[in-house]
């Protein structure tokens, strides 16, 4: 398996585990660009990537399909309004709330668990396999403050537009190292040049 071909089939994996999420909570909005999500770890989640970070993504998928403010402090601190949607898909909480992160510190429950079990293995599998085919080239990959730091770079996101109009926020050193594919047109997500200018 190459480095080249392994986000595509990552991202697929991401985009089937959010269906199965969704299967179970229609009203959660499909997942625009699950590259996104690739080579990006969020402190204020708590958790790199894996099945529990993508339902903890679905609980603010869903608050912003209801319209509900789920973070406040530039996202970092999650809320009770965030706490309640969380418990009814399935995430479990500590007593009290982090002094800066809030409530973000979510696990599954036992049923949840039971529930979500072959869509966690095998999106496991997938960030695998992902793991191995990246490990390689890291000796002589430039990949940027995101890597170095185990983040996403403190969270400066710029506007990607595609062809058909829909657009997407992503770090850019995030959309350099593979191409966010639009899942309406199927054309790559860009950065416009003014933009581009403008974060560089």
């Amino acid at each position: 398996m190459s480095t080249t071909q392994t986000p595509p089939v990552l991202a697929a994996e991401l985009a089937q585990a959010w269906a199965d999420i969704q299967r179970y909570h229609p009203e959660l909005p499909d997942l625009a660009a699950p590259e996104s999500l690739i080579g990006e770890s969020s402190s204020a989640c708590g958790h790199e990537l894996s099945f529990e970070r993508l339902l903890h993504e679905a609980v603010h998928g869903i608050a912003a399909a209801r319209g509900v403010r789920d973070t406040s402090r530039a996202g970092r601190y999650h809320n009770r309004r965030f706490l309640a949607i969380a418990e009814e898909l399935g995430l479990d909480h500590p007593d009290e709330p982090h002094p800066s992160s809030g409530f973000s510190l979510v696990s599954l429950t036992p049923e949840a668990k039971r529930r979500y079990r072959p869509t966690a293995e095998r999106l496991q599998r997938a960030l695998k396999a992902h793991s191995v085919a990246t490990a390689g080239d890291t000796a002589r990959s430039f990949r940027g403050p995101a890597a170095r730091h185990g983040s996403s770079g403190g969270g400066v996101r710029v506007k990607a537009v595609c062809d058909c109009g829909r657009n997407v926020r992503v770090v850019p050193s995030v959309l350099a190292q593979a191409p966010i594919v639009c899942g309406g047109c199927g054309k790559p997500f860009r950065i416009p040049e003014g933009v581009a200018a403008a974060a560089s």
